[in-house]
């Protein structure tokens, strides 16, 4: 990916302050704007939900710096559906894997028995999720019903001062978000 980390020790270190207070963050991505936060605080969960008007039912993405960050998921699943994560990652496809354990909390989760995860290539994303110690909540940054937001200022203009941080950076090369692929039915969803 040609896309650079453009982030500097302070940037990165703002934005993991924000993200372990819960804050909100929006964040490049390999095609469109993110929101994310800790997916395991409530408040900034439902904040995000609360910003693009988006109900709780439909669930979530959780975006990871590597395959060791959502290794929790993978470990109880039969060999044949972790390979066929595996195979799709480090990428811009994201695998309903099935969460066996109920290890992502249902504000998350949704209504699904499933979780959304993406294993990204994307430098800001990987130094924020390696930052923060975890996977992340990723969301396209816009309010339900608008195109996701391709530039910061897209961002502004939909979120204004709502947001804990705009963090800086690049869109991937991407033109269309994440392909999402049931792992189990091997269907693809988007």
């Amino acid at each position: 990916m040609a896309v650079q980390n453009p982030l500097n020790d302070q940037q990165l270190q703002l934005a993991r302050s924000t993200i372990l207070q819960g804050g909100v963050i929006a964040y490049p991505t390999e095609a469109v704007w993110g929101l994310g936060c800790d997916p395991w605080n409530l408040q900034a969960v439902t904040r995000i939900l609360e910003l693009k008007n988006r109900p709780v039912e439909k669930g979530l993405i959780l975006v990871a710096a590597s395959v060791e960050q959502v290794r929790f998921l993978l470990d109880p699943l039969p060999e044949e559906l972790q390979q066929t994560a595996l195979s799709h990652w480090p990428g811009p496809v994201t695998c309903l894997l099935p969460d066996v354990n109920k290890q992502i909390p249902e504000w998350v989760r949704g209504s699904h028995s499933s979780i959304a995860v993406r294993v990204s290539e994307h430098p800001v994303v990987k130094a924020l999720c390696e930052s923060a110690g975890m996977p992340l909540v990723s969301t396209s940054c816009n309010p339900a019903g608008q195109d996701p937001a391709r530039d910061a200022q897209q961002v502004r203009h939909y979120f204004d001062d709502r947001l804990d941080q705009i963090v800086p950076g690049a869109l991937g090369g991407n033109q269309k978000p994440s392909r999402i692929i049931d792992i189990v039915s091997g269907e693809q969803l988007r």
